[in-house]
């Protein structure tokens, strides 16, 4: 919805005085910050229908007006004018090692928490789940251990427990097939192939394949480790954020559990440039009073993962878009090979 030059004027001053201060802002104090020249009353009358159009509410204790997740959306969208970030400064900052991309990938976050003074999150570049080959162990009766060696050799380990026993001669018989049908395929691809594949197999050789195939597929999905965050602790000195017990409890839940983050970023790696979620409006950020300022990131020009910023709804967007974008831009040039 246009918003007329003289609400998005007086909505813009608010916004700016309200990330500043924290308190309710006043028909008076916007009369002289806005630089309007308008009567105090008029005022009133557009704060009023900013108001009804629910872009800014009225807490009640006071007479100001605080900006709504609604009138922080038209502001970042349409008024905010973005500082400009010295790129050296920033440079400076980023001694970026591409020899390891994780310690790299640890960088970005840590330098996004120190500029912004929140925290920093970088979603790491998805491991592809292709496996090179299985091999089961018998531990003991129906328990197995799946062995999965992945391209680049990297072991991953999952305990199976099957309803039926298996004799070494079946497991070596089951793995064997598995490699020389599958191996270098994604586990995903197997498993929509075994299904066409597994009525011509004895039905206890198919289950045992089955469950192989489908814990090689989470095994290969659980990016738990996949996401760096630095600088939560920044965080717990926002009042906005910590004032109460629950609040503090679901800022701890979000970071404990990730997977609303993981979700959020996920979500951002599809769109380009910088994108901006604001709690009580987006359902994807776990808190109201917070926002998350995202940027996907590239190798050799493939989107490859999303870097962020969690912070406050009430931060100075203005400084920590660019910080985003400037940070997505630096990891994508120290992971690609130029």
């Amino acid at each position: 919805m246009q918003l007329e030059l003289r609400a998005q004027t007086l909505l813009k001053a608010l916004v700016e005085r309200y990330i500043a201060d924290g308190l309710p802002v006043g028909s008076r104090a916007l009369s002289k910050i806005s630089g309007l020249d308008l009567s105090p009353a008029t005022i009133r009358n557009i704060m009023a229908d900013l108001e009804e159009q629910g872009y800014v509410s009225s807490p009640h204790t006071s007479a100001g007006r605080i900006p709504t997740p609604r009138g922080y959306r038209i502001f970042v969208d349409t008024l905010l004018t973005v500082k400009h970030l010295d790129e050296h400064m920033v440079d400076a900052r980023l001694r970026l090692q591409t020899q390891q991309p994780q310690k790299t990938i640890a960088n970005a976050a840590q330098m996004l928490s120190s500029l912004s003074q929140f925290a920093g999150v970088v979603l790491s570049p998805r491991r592809e789940s292709v496996f090179q080959q299985i091999e089961f162990l018998r531990l003991s009766e129906k328990r197995i251990l799946l062995v999965i060696v992945g391209p680049a050799g990297d072991v991953q380990n999952r305990l199976l427990l099957t309803e039926a026993d298996y004799t070494p001669a079946q497991l070596i018989q089951s793995a064997n097939y598995i490699n020389q049908n599958y191996g270098g395929l994604s586990f995903d691809a197997v498993r929509v192939r075994l299904q066409g594949e597994l009525r011509q197999l004895r039905d206890d050789m198919g289950s045992l394949m089955q469950a192989a195939v489908e814990a090689g597929s989470e095994v290969m999905s659980d990016h738990s480790d996949d996401m760096v965050i630095s600088g939560e602790r920044n965080l717990l000195s926002v009042s906005d954020l910590s004032s109460n017990m629950s609040s503090l409890r679901q800022l701890f839940d979000m970071f404990e559990q990730k997977t609303g983050l993981m979700q959020l970023l996920d979500v951002s790696s599809k769109a380009t440039g910088v994108q901006i979620f604001i709690g009580g409006e987006s359902n994807l950020v776990p808190m109201d009073e917070m926002s998350v300022v995202t940027a996907p990131y590239e190798v050799n020009g493939k989107i490859v993962g999303t870097l962020g910023v969690i912070g406050p709804t009430r931060m100075a967007y203005e400084r920590v878009i660019p910080i985003v974008d400037i940070t997505a831009k630096l990891l994508s040039n120290a992971l690609s090979h130029h």
